[in-house]
């Protein structure tokens, strides 16, 4: 463990343990989940918390080598075993990036519209691309860069193959794969009555197909085909959001829906054949 420390300290990163975890460090090949809470804490003199990771109900999930955009944590939780707990200080060069990925994760928190963020560009194109960040702690931090200080707690380390991955880490024919599996997993949930992890399992599906598309060149295609996909998982996401009673967040996609099918009926209506052939009926 001292040789762990001695190579982080020189990296910038000043490791103290608070909990000795149990067994073996485990070997954190490519694909391994990491498991663990975290709080984030200013390093001045006030040491604010700027998020935690315990208030929001449910902790962090690292899938080891696939590119998480604050490296630093990935570089952390490798030197840690099951159930420890440790604080870490880290330079200024290793969380410059911070306020953008506190961003994306309080949106996910919060239940963001599974449909927003999904625009591909560097991290720094994208803290820039607007004036604020949406949080006023965070835009202090990015005006003002400064070192943080990490409080880890490692709840469990899975090894590649013995989880379920999450749709975020998976490839892009596994995400293809995964999406009817997904499908039927929510209405599985929603007929027994599991209306909010229903909803999850749309919003799974919903990014999964998203991130395709994003691929496609717009109306092409294989745009169009992941379009359709879409459009009946996004109405049983609004169908688990109207039985929670967010209404604004059904009317909102909705609208999206029925504006998307006007601009198609009116494309056919001033097609070369001046009208709609219209189906039989729903199927």
């Amino acid at each position: 463990m001292a040789d762990i420390i001695a190579r982080l300290r020189e990296d910038g990163i000043q490791k103290r343990v608070i909990q000795e975890g149990r067994g073996a460090l485990p070997d954190f090949q490519d694909g391994t989940k990491a498991t663990f809470h975290y709080r984030t804490l200013r390093s001045d003199e006030e040491g604010a918390v700027l998020d935690d990771s315990r208030v929001r109900g449910k902790p962090m999930e690292l899938i080891i080598g696939k590119k998480f955009k604050l490296p630093v944590w990935e570089t952390i939780v490798r030197t840690m075993r099951e159930g420890e707990i440790a604080q870490f200080c880290c330079d200024v060069k290793h969380v410059v990036l911070y306020p953008l990925v506190a961003k994306s994760l309080r949106n996910i928190a919060a239940g963001k519209d599974p449909l927003e963020g999904q625009r591909h560009c560097c991290g720094i194109a994208q803290m820039h691309e607007h004036n604020s960040l949406g949080h006023a702690d965070l835009d202090a931090l990015q005006q003002n860069p400064q070192p943080l200080i990490f409080d880890i707690e490692m709840l469990k380390v899975e090894n590649p193959g013995t989880y379920q991955q999450d749709p975020w880490a998976m490839t892009d024919e596994e995400k293809a794969k995964a999406v009817p599996v997904i499908h039927q997993e929510g209405n599985r949930l929603y007929r027994e009555g599991h209306v909010k992890e229903a909803a999850a399992k749309y919003y799974d599906a919903i990014a999964c197909l998203k991130n395709l598309q994003m691929k496609e060149q717009p109306g092409s295609p294989d745009w169009i085909q992941l379009d359709q996909q879409i459009t009946p998982l996004l109405l049983n996401y609004c169908q688990c959001k109207l039985v929670a009673e967010e209404y604004y967040e059904v009317l909102d996609h909705c609208s999206s829906i029925l504006n998307k099918q006007c601009q198609g009926l009116l494309q056919a209506w001033q097609g070369p054949r001046g009208g709609v052939e219209c189906p039989g009926g729903p199927g």
